[in-house]
């Protein structure tokens, strides 16, 4: 994450966060007891989980729909713009892009934009 433009690392609620622009993007997201006492007898995804801002609702449906590897979510975050992700089970392209799009959906405008268009620049040199 520390490669994304203007990243700041904080912590909130107790919980490592990163943030742009003031906005927190990604952060750690271990299970309270209620979310643990909602997976009764299964057991619940294995630690560390990220929590990872989306663009909007039918983005976190496309995400969860691909089907990716430790990417979840559970009833507390029904109706919310965000998905989680199983670090030790996600593997690392989806996991990457998942981040960068979670950078993208709270970064102003400006700054996505210039990050995109040097991203794109980047990718056509080095094909």
């Amino acid at each position: 994450m520390a490669r994304l433009p203007e990243v700041s690392e904080g912590e909130r609620h107790g919980n490592r966060t990163w943030f742009v622009a003031g906005k927190a993007f990604a952060w750690e997201r271990p299970f309270s007891k209620a979310d643990l006492r909602r997976f009764g007898d299964a057991s619940p995804p294995g630690g560390p989980i990220l929590a990872l801002r989306v663009d909007g609702l039918e983005d976190k449906e496309a995400v969860l729909s691909m089907g990716h590897k430790g990417f979840f979510t559970i009833p507390h975050f029904e109706g919310y713009a965000a998905v989680l992700v199983q670090l030790r089970v996600a593997e690392k392209q989806p996991l990457r892009e998942a981040i960068v799009d979670a950078w993208l959906a709270c970064a102003p405008p400006r700054l996505a934009d210039d990050y995109l268009r040097v991203t794109a620049k980047g990718s056509r040199t080095h094909r």
